[in-house]
């Protein structure tokens, strides 16, 4: 049996670095709440990595990690404004009507800022790419369900 296998580094140490968090191949768009969300993130990591314990190796490799994730998504962010008008664009704020008469409304955001559960989706799921361009009124098919929308605004930045 390899060495490897059976014996931990010098000193204990599991953590060196950790593998980077996968980036997305799509153009990285933001709302304006999006991107102020991805400059608090860098902020809070940069002070947290400050504020380390040079001996916290895992918390260091989190932490370095995580930085230079957000540091990447921030360099990559292109802002867009809500646009107003009555399709379905992203920073749209979209409410459909499902085949069993449910109402849903979401918000169509970037991959970083969607949060399903929260009511926003990324503006690459297929729910958004089916969507995108339509207007109220329009029905369209998603994962093999028809569903029609019903409203669709412009969002507004939070204040």
């Amino acid at each position: 049996m390899s060495q490897a296998f059976v014996r931990e580094r010098e000193g204990g140490e599991v953590f060196e670095d950790l593998p980077d968090r996968p980036i997305s191949p799509h153009t990285n768009f933001v709302t304006p709440e999006g991107l102020a969300q991805i400059e608090a993130e860098v902020a809070r990591l940069q002070a947290e990595a400050a504020s380390l314990n040079p001996e916290a190796k895992a918390d260091t490799a989190r932490v370095s990690r995580d930085l230079r994730y957000w540091t990447n998504r921030l360099g990559t962010a292109q802002r867009v404004d809500p646009i107003e008008g009555e399709a379905v664009y992203f920073g749209s704020n979209v409410t459909i009507e499902r085949e069993d008469g449910s109402r849903q409304t979401f918000r169509i955001v970037g991959e970083d800022e969607a949060e399903p559960s929260a009511g926003s989706i990324s503006y690459v799921s297929p729910m958004a790419q089916a969507l995108t361009g339509r207007s109220r009124g329009d029905t369209v098919e998603v994962n093999g369900h028809e569903i029609e929308i019903v409203a669709v605004e412009a969002s507004r930045p939070a204040a």
